[in-house]
């Protein structure tokens, strides 16, 4: 059975992007960068929204993030990809799918199917409809030591309550504290 991770960087005020999906904020260093390139190495699919994915196919084929991230531009353009959107019509950056779909269906049978395990990085839209279904098996949660004041939440939209339980942690020497959570039963 695979498993639906989520990534993502958010500030001390609980925002994964500040205004107008800014994320100049983030907070990443050597050490960092080396946890990137360890996560990515794991071969996951990747999936995304259709904002997230525009963002991220805009950025790792280009000649400057194969150059100043090699590792990771090389992973993030290879590793199979899944894009979940009403209004794309194609989706072209190398080893991606586009689903049209229902994204609920399309995860619960993906998830039952062997093979790597799934991971979001940003993309909250997709947090929030996949998490209230019990759809997502562990929150690796970043808190970058910044605070915004506005922004967006990756949980934008939820009703109930969601309780998570903490795996562990990690303080990493910038200030960024890495938690993973996964859903209390």
């Amino acid at each position: 059975m695979r498993k639906i991770v989520v990534f993502n960087l958010v500030s001390i005020d609980g925002y994964f992007a500040g205004r107008d999906g800014d994320i100049s904020w983030h907070n990443v260093d050597a050490e960092f960068n080396e946890y990137a390139i360890e996560k990515v190495t794991a071969g996951n699919t990747l999936l995304f929204g259709r904002v997230t994915y525009e963002l991220m196919a805009s950025f790792w084929p280009t000649p400057q993030a194969i150059k100043n991230d090699p590792i990771v531009a090389e992973r993030m353009n290879n590793l199979p990809k899944i894009v979940f959107s009403r209004t794309l019509n194609r989706a072209e950056w190398n080893n991606t799918r586009l689903v049209k779909a229902d994204m609920l269906s399309v995860l619960r049978k993906m998830k039952q199917e062997s093979g790597r395990d799934m991971a979001i990085l940003g993309s909250g839209s997709i947090v929030s409809q996949l998490a209230p279904h019990g759809l997502i098996d562990e929150f690796q949660i970043m808190v970058n030591p910044v605070v915004l004041g506005k922004g967006k939440t990756m949980f934008q939209g939820i009703q109930d309550k969601l309780t998570l339980k903490l795996k562990k942690s990690r303080v990493f020497g910038n200030g960024n504290v890495l938690l993973h959570y996964e859903p209390a039963v």
